[in-house]
């Protein structure tokens, strides 16, 4: 799914068709911003307002990041991330919401890693095939400026 997602420049945009991404900075920021929440939480047990903080934050990041995912990505973070149960959420219940959120998005990172290796692989490939076109018969693309190569032949 994620093999084909475009990075695009950071920009305001509505046009979420196709599986560009928006805002990478703003998606950047926010997944860094819920890894070192996560890290906080575990270091340190919030009491109940920090717990409530928390759910507000972790609410607020779904929101902004749908705001930047184009619409696959959205049904499927929509379809993962549950919302919490009414009332202050347990400890477990933002490390493990956090755990998931952070998990996807690193997931998400990782799929458009290997989509542009990818894309590299295949341009590159696709450069040594016009570049093996253009030379002429006999000559070896590691030689400079085309030039033939003399080798042994069958005959010495």
């Amino acid at each position: 799914m994620t093999d084909d997602v475009e990075v695009v420049p950071e920009k305001q945009t509505d046009d979420h068709e196709g599986s560009a991404i928006s805002e990478p900075g703003k998606l950047m920021r926010i997944a860094v911003m819920l890894r070192e929440l996560q890290g906080e939480v575990r270091r340190a047990a919030p009491d109940q307002a920090g717990r409530d903080r928390l759910r507000l934050v972790h609410e607020r990041a779904l929101t902004e990041l749908c705001e930047i995912l184009p619409t696959d990505l959205q049904d499927e973070l929509g379809a993962l991330a549950l919302p919490f149960e009414e009332g202050t959420p347990t400890e477990s219940e933002i490390l493990v919401a956090q755990a998931q959120l952070v998990g996807w998005l690193e997931g998400l990172f990782q799929g458009i890693q290997a989509a542009m290796f990818n894309q590299q692989l295949q341009a590159r490939q696709q450069f040594e095939q016009v570049r093996q076109r253009g030379l002429p018969p006999g000559a070896h693309p590691e030689s400079p400026q085309g030039q033939q190569q003399t080798g042994m032949g069958q005959y010495l």
